[in-house]
């Protein structure tokens, strides 16, 4: 491992004596609870940068004046080549990042130095439970404290200076329910708060307080009841159980707490994102109907007890996978000629919400991307109007947004500057299909519905459909006239959250491997880096020594990254952290091609067999390994496997040999007759495309005009 182009690196095993030269303890220290609420412009010392988390920085020194001389200062290359979703937290000129296995890197901010590691070596057979990719979306730094939380639910607080492990807990029973931690902590007066993952594989949500200083835990909230025959540990889970039918304790309910939690110093109050349901599919955990609190809401807590305050559900009954875990923000505006503290948030279902945030009453909501399940929303009641095909009932359905939402995970951004909130927004839809018939089955997808698509023969039409289907934009919208102000459209789907500045500008990462600035009052390119891989994470701004930095994380992966069935003619890169200055002139190096492995002939032509191995393929493998068995290259590509994985296909697949690199056996839920169609199904695909690509280029571009044209043509049917 070493930086580019001059720079020495540290290496991962840096002493911690050596490690600890470089880090500043004492300013470390001084990050409390009042320094956050501050806001420093100098450093970023919260995953929103502070409590409102607006992503808004008043450094103005690279601008739209001279954002066109921004580049490469350093970059660092972790030990991994998987998706990065990670806010970099800068103090007082030091890095602290995680990478994928929920690795933490302190770096040096002014060349990338590595100062010290942490592996908190997590298990890899865990991958399986992690329902999208190996990822971390970063550390809460605290008096001289790195927290963060682990893949398998552990939360570990590190010494700032050195690394040391200074206190360590888990959030979960493993052993009973498959938990994860993929989302940041959040900190504050003197307590820790962290949710977790898993509402796919039938947990229960909750989010947790611990303290600080020790680790221990404070208290506990429940975000859906359980059995009410056990009693409920609050007058809230009382009342939640009510808007329950069935036996949905049996199924968990879901509700995890996956990613946004925010703490309002202002009114002392905090906020959490509450996501889907266990099963996705209402009328399976909830058959009698139902809300099914505290599913998909924004729920306010009292941050020293966790005692609920207040709740707004945006989408009752959920049945899309459509969270309200997405980034949560703080402002304030004038409604009516009232000011009034609220939340904006623009969460999967596609609607921006302005919510009080002193009584969670919903003020208003509109549309920011296309919507079919419901017309709008009633300002009395605060409930959506949904149209009559949104609930797939008796049939499949195309719903708008699919369960990736209009905007996921990526965080937004606000400029004071323009008055307008900047959302990596998403136009996507999906077929909604009930399963005949419902097998809960443990540490597997639980969702209710098939996965599975119509099939698509060519791999250059099934590629060309989901690039023109789902379609990612830089959104800029106004969060008082509720109304679009412009819209800049990228290439590819699932792009990085966003940084604003003072200096006019908008930062963005893009799908295609662009670091991307436009002017924040229009939307005009003014700037672009190839990063040379996929970028997610949302970048951060700095200045040490006077001297401002851009820095932001570049690996693809994530769940759309791993799912879309994107095809990558290079080999991955290492996951990289990049960090841009005004007259910086670091070159990345050009990435490998993939290599190519014959394939073996097909097991058989048998249609039935092929099918059958299709439905098991995205019931266990698509998460993983991509739509048709086409991989983005992070996650090996099934089609271009060496002979000796095929000779040993049943040895991985059904008994895990392979487990202790994260590939898992399925014995416990597969025969060897699945395996057999599965596999089948894999060497169908690895044939085709050897086919394809023995094809003549004046042909493929012919197919690849004519399926473009048949691409757009279905999409604007759809």
């Amino acid at each position: 491992m070493k930086t580019l182009f001059g720079f020495a690196c540290a290496l991962a095993t840096a002493t911690l004596f050596t490690a600890s030269i470089f880090v500043n303890a004492d300013t470390v220290k001084d990050v409390t609870t009042e320094r956050i609420s501050r806001n420093d412009s100098a450093n970023w010392l919260s995953y929103g940068k502070d409590y409102k988390e607006q992503r808004y920085s008043e450094l103005d020194q690279i601008n739209v004046g001279n954002v066109a001389k921004l580049g490469l200062a350093w970059a660092f290359d972790t030990d991994f080549n998987r998706g990065l979703e990670a806010t970099p937290i800068v103090v007082d000129g030091v890095i602290y990042v995680t990478g994928n296995w929920s690795v933490v890197y302190a770096l040096d901010a002014r060349d990338g130095r590595l100062l010290w590691k942490y592996d908190p070596k997590v298990p890899k057979e865990w991958a399986k439970m992690a329902c999208c990719d190996v990822v971390n979306r970063g550390v809460a730094v605290y008096e001289g404290k790195i927290i963060f939380g682990t893949l398998d639910a552990r939360l570990i607080a590190l010494d700032a200076a050195s690394g040391e492990v200074l206190w360590e807990t888990a959030t979960a029973d493993l052993k009973a329910y498959p938990y994860t931690i993929t989302g940041a902590p959040r900190v504050a007066k003197d307590k820790v708060f962290i949710g977790n993952g898993g509402a796919e594989y039938g947990v229960r949500g909750y989010v947790s307080a611990f303290d600080v200083n020790t680790g221990k835990e404070l208290w506990r909230f429940y975000t859906v009841p359980a059995n009410p025959a056990d009693g409920f540990e609050s007058d809230a889970m009382a009342r939640a159980a009510k808007t329950w039918t069935g036996k949905w304790w049996e199924y968990g309910g879901g509700g995890t707490v996956w990613d946004s939690i925010v703490y309002d110093d202002e009114l002392d109050q905090l906020y959490i994102g509450v996501g889907n349901g266990s099963p996705w599919n209402a009328k399976i955990r909830s058959p009698e109907g139902g809300d099914n609190l505290y599913l998909s809401s924004i729920v306010a807590l009292n941050p020293d007890s966790g005692e609920y305050i207040w709740h707004y559900q945006e989408t009752p009954a959920e049945s899309w996978d459509y969270t309200a875990t997405q980034h949560i923000m703080l402002a304030d505006m004038a409604i009516a000629g009232e000011q009034r503290k609220v939340i904006w948030h623009a969460p999967k279902n596609g609607f921006f919400f302005v919510i009080d945030r002193q009584s969670g009453k919903l003020l208003s909501a509109e549309p920011y991307a296309d919507v079919n399940w419901a017309s709008h929303y009633d300002l009395e009641t605060g409930r959506p109007v949904e149209e009559d095909n949104a609930r797939y009932r008796d049939a499949p359905e195309l719903i708008r947004p699919s369960s990736m939402g209009a905007h996921n995970w990526q965080a937004m951004a606000y400029s004071p500057q323009t008055g307008l909130v900047y959302i990596p927004a998403i136009s996507s839809l999906f077929e909604y299909n009930s399963v005949e018939e419902y097998l809960h089955q443990w540490g597997q997808w639980n969702l209710g519905i098939y996965l599975q698509q119509p099939a698509v023969a060519d791999p250059i039409l099934s590629q060309l459909l989901t690039s023109k289907i789902t379609q990612g934009s830089l959104l800029a919208w106004d969060p008082v006239k509720q109304e679009a102000a412009w819209q800049v459209s990228h290439k590819l789907t699932w792009n990085g959250g966003i940084l604003a500045t003072g200096g006019g500008l908008v930062f963005q990462g893009s799908a295609d491997g662009e670091v991307l600035a436009f002017r924040a009052d229009n939307g005009e390119k003014l700037w672009s880096f190839p990063a040379k891989t996929g970028v997610m994470a949302p970048p951060v701004t700095y200045t040490v020594d006077g001297e401002q930095y851009v820095t932001i994380l570049a690996g693809w992966g994530g769940a759309f990254g791993l799912i879309a069935g994107s095809e990558r003619e290079v080999t991955p890169p290492p996951s990289r952290v990049l960090t841009f200055k005004l007259g910086g002139n670091g070159v990345l190096p050009e990435n490998p091609l993939k290599q190519l492995h014959e394939p073996p002939p097909r097991l058989t032509t048998d249609e039935a067999i092929l099918e059958k191995g299709r439905n098991l393929y995205y019931a266990y493998c698509n998460a993983c390994h991509g739509t048709e068995a086409i991989s983005n290259g992070a996650i090996p590509d099934l089609r271009h496997l060496p002979a000796a994985f095929h000779n040993s296909f049943n040895a991985i697949v059904l008994d895990g040999i392979m487990s202790k690199a994260g590939m898992v056996g399925f014995g416990e839920v597969l025969s060897e007759d699945d395996a057999y169609a599965i596999h089948a199904f894999i060497l169908e695909r690895a044939n085709v495309d050897k086919e394809l690509r023995a094809q003549s280029d004046w042909w493929k571009g012919l197919k690849t005009w004519f399926f473009s044209l048949l691409a757009n043509f279905i999409a604007w049917l759809m």
